[in-house]
């Protein structure tokens, strides 16, 4: 069956329709997370099915997913048909997990911070995060990120 050109999507649909800018449309293509067609004069053109991988990359990173971890699930989807209902369900299991450690690191933070009242806080002997006689080796006086949960530690995506 051949597809009509209304079947297709420039960059310029893609990024209104998704809500992302253009040049996002394009980074997202060039780090593999959406694919594009050329036409004969070398305009891109997306399957609809794009809004989809780019709905599910902003979900993503709205809630702290990387953009590796992001291209790792996404990489779970078919590549030569629409992913169907059962695809996505897959992908959302396996996020299930992923979610569930960040909201535990998330909530321990919470937690810790309770008896906290910021970087002048006045019972450093109870506070989870400092870092007394620079136990962390961060230098003296610095706060203990070394302390924090894992998934709080780890260096900020720049692409997110």
């Amino acid at each position: 069956m051949e597809r009509s050109k209304h079947d297709q999507l420039t960059v310029g649909e893609v990024a209104q329709r998704s809500g992302f800018a253009a040049s996002a449309v394009r980074y997202y293509e060039a780090q593999g997370l959406i694919a594009s067609t050329r036409t004969s004069g070398g305009q891109r053109r997306f399957e609809r099915s794009v809004l989809r991988r780019l709905a599910f990359v902003r979900a993503a990173s709205n809630v702290g997913l990387s953009l590796e971890e992001v291209r790792e699930e996404l990489s779970r989807l078919p590549r030569n048909r629409t992913p169907t209902k059962a695809d996505w369900n897959r992908i959302s299991r396996h996020w299930h997990g992923l979610l569930e450690e960040r909201i535990k690191a998330l909530e321990k933070l919470r937690d810790g911070l309770d008896s906290c009242i910021g970087c002048g806080c006045l019972s450093l002997q109870r506070c989870a995060f400092s870092n007394p006689d620079d136990r962390a080796a961060n230098g003296p006086g610095a706060p203990g990120a070394a302390f924090l949960p894992r998934l709080l530690r780890e260096p900020l995506d720049p692409s997110r």
